[in-house]
């Protein structure tokens, strides 16, 4: 359904654990789980954005979690803004053995610009982010980098890049450290385009595949301290809130109603 509404790239966590997979940070000890960073059916859930042509985006995601999707995937995969752990040992960074097998995947570290995971400091400049940008380069190539600025996201960037009105004074470093245009180019649009392309052919491959009917079990997604996967029952709530429980069944119903006939219209 978020495919049909245009959403093409999704990370499989953010700052806690998701039932079935594994984030770099360890601030929540929410669904905690032993040498399993990928579930069965976190697979599934790889499986299935192959399948749609949907990019799966590492960022975020632990290390262990990165290296079992991208055994699994079929497709080219994304880090969305991550940046090199030699230059910067934050856990947020990719480390050398995951770029390299990132290589293999042909896909993409898109290189974040937050001061903390630029220099490991509070404070950055252009330089050290050019150091990143040319450490990978030399380790897995130009064409497995972009820009993952995460300027709606993170609060300090470096002097000189503090918006993205100033990504030219960036790329004038990198021309000063002997890249060339077209190595830039494909650094601020053309590497990009080329995953999604790759990603959309396997879609193609796939399209005789019907769509996965795998639910992950009750138990792995139960978890009191974050949400319980169940419909409330309505005679526990206040009396002003019983009425909401029942009311997103049918605008679900409604929404995919929408979005099948406008598919059928579409084949049609």
């Amino acid at each position: 359904m978020f495919y049909q509404l245009g959403v093409r790239s999704m990370g499989l966590t953010h700052s806690c654990n998701t039932p079935w997979a594994e984030s770099s940070s360890t601030f929540y000890p929410v669904y905690k789980r032993e040498n399993n960073s990928l579930t069965s059916f976190g697979k599934v859930v790889v499986e299935e954005m192959n399948r749609l042509g949907m990019i799966v985006d590492l960022s975020h995601t632990s290390w262990n979690t990165s290296f079992a999707v991208l055994s699994h995937s079929k497709a080219p995969v994304i880090f969305s803004h991550s940046s090199s752990y030699s230059i910067c040992n934050h856990s947020r960074n990719v480390p050398d053995n995951l770029l390299l097998e990132l290589k293999k995947n042909q896909g993409l570290i898109m290189v974040n610009l937050h001061n903390t995971f630029v220099s490991c400091r509070d404070e950055a400049n252009i330089s050290h982010v050019a150091d990143h940008f040319d450490y990978i380069k030399k380790l897995i190539g130009a064409e497995s980098i972009g820009i993952g600025g995460d300027y709606e996201g993170a609060t300090s960037f470096p002097h000189g890049l503090e918006d993205v009105s100033k990504y030219p004074a960036l790329i004038q470093e990198l021309l000063r450290r002997n890249w060339t245009e077209n190595e830039l180019a494909g650094v601020l649009r053309h590497n990009f385009l080329r995953v999604f392309e790759q990603v959309e052919r396997v879609r193609d491959q796939l399209s005789s595949n019907l769509p996965s009917e795998v639910q992950i079990p009750f138990e792995e997604a139960h978890n009191p301290c974050r949400l319980v996967l169940r419909r409330p029952d309505p005679r526990s709530l206040p009396s002003d809130q019983s009425s909401g429980a029942e009311g997103g069944l049918p605008g679900l119903l409604i929404l995919a109603t929408v979005l099948v006939l406008s598919r059928i219209f579409l084949i049609e």
